[in-house]
């Protein structure tokens, strides 16, 4: 078993869930994050306050920093003016077994940050999967094994999931359909450990929530920490999970179950409508 995990970091993209030890990952500062379309209801909050630069860059140098503390190895894509949302990397693709999907953005504003990181594999020697013509977005995208979950938005469709279904003949691809307003099935579901995950009620299905609540123990976010993105936290294994501060009940029901809640804040940046799940592009669980 230490051989065949020895084996796995060795690799430079490996990823099979959300909550496997995280080894390495893409993220980019927020140096032009700036509300120029309102995506979702946290946005739309802050559209007249704006967005304090000085202070999200802060914040997101203090989520690098813990991360690395935790020896996760921090990739920086470079920043551009003409991409006001780049911080949330998370949506430019998924890393699916040794392969990373590449994204074909589906809003205007966000397109082009998908060439960003594929100059960067590139340069790496990374090869990918370029899902030309697919409007699907990571934020979308949650694995868990086998079972790969797809939520179905306004920046994913279902042409894209059953074309993705028809890639990946070895997993289960399972549509969930959620309120549009919520922007990504991140904000709404995310799973924290085999047998643990987060949900929203609201914004699904009860068939969802019925399948769910048979493969899971559900931790049931209210209305006010949905709003402040608690579903929203990243996995980066052993059972730490990143989270905000301020969602107390979420935090609170992590760690009854064992979880190890490291609390970083980064409200500034949630602003923009996203938190640390949608800030990072797992490229190597292991």
């Amino acid at each position: 078993m230490a051989a065949e995990q020895e084996k796995h970091y060795q690799l430079k993209t490996y990823c099979y869930n959300e909550y496997d030890p995280l080894k390495r990952v893409v993220l980019c500062q927020p140096q032009y994050m700036t509300i120029r379309d309102v995506i979702n209801e946290t946005q739309s909050k802050y559209k007249d306050e704006g967005i304090d630069i000085d202070r999200a860059v802060e914040q997101h140098t203090k989520l690098v920093k813990t991360l690395r503390e935790h020896d996760v190895d921090v990739i920086l894509l470079p920043y551009h003016k003409k991409y006001p949302e780049q911080v949330f990397t998370r949506d430019i693709g998924f890393t699916l077994g040794q392969t990373i999907f590449v994204a074909d953005m589906a809003h205007e504003v966000r397109e082009g940050e998908e060439d960003v990181l594929k100059l960067w594999l590139e340069d790496e020697n990374i090869p990918y999967y370029n899902l030309i013509g697919d409007e699907i977005e990571g934020g979308d995208v949650i694995i868990d094994g086998e079972n790969v979950y797809v939520g179905l938005s306004n920046r994913t469709n279902k042409q894209a999931v059953e074309h993705l279904q028809g890639l990946l003949s070895n997993f289960n691809v399972i549509k969930v359909p959620f309120k549009e307003k919520y922007l990504h099935l991140d904000c709404v579901f995310n799973v924290v450990s085999p047998d643990v995950a987060l949900i929203y009620e609201p914004a699904l299905t009860q068939e969802n929530i019925d399948t769910f609540s048979s493969r899971y123990d559900l931790i049931k976010v209210n209305e006010e920490e949905q709003f402040k993105l608690g579903t929203n936290v990243l996995c980066i294994g052993n059972n730490k999970v990143l989270s905000l501060p301020v969602n107390k009940h979420v935090n609170d029901e992590l760690r009854k179950r064992g979880f190890d809640v490291i609390e970083v804040d980064i409200t500034e940046i949630i602003k923009s409508g996203g938190s640390f799940r949608c800030c990072t592009l797992p490229l190597l669980r292991g």
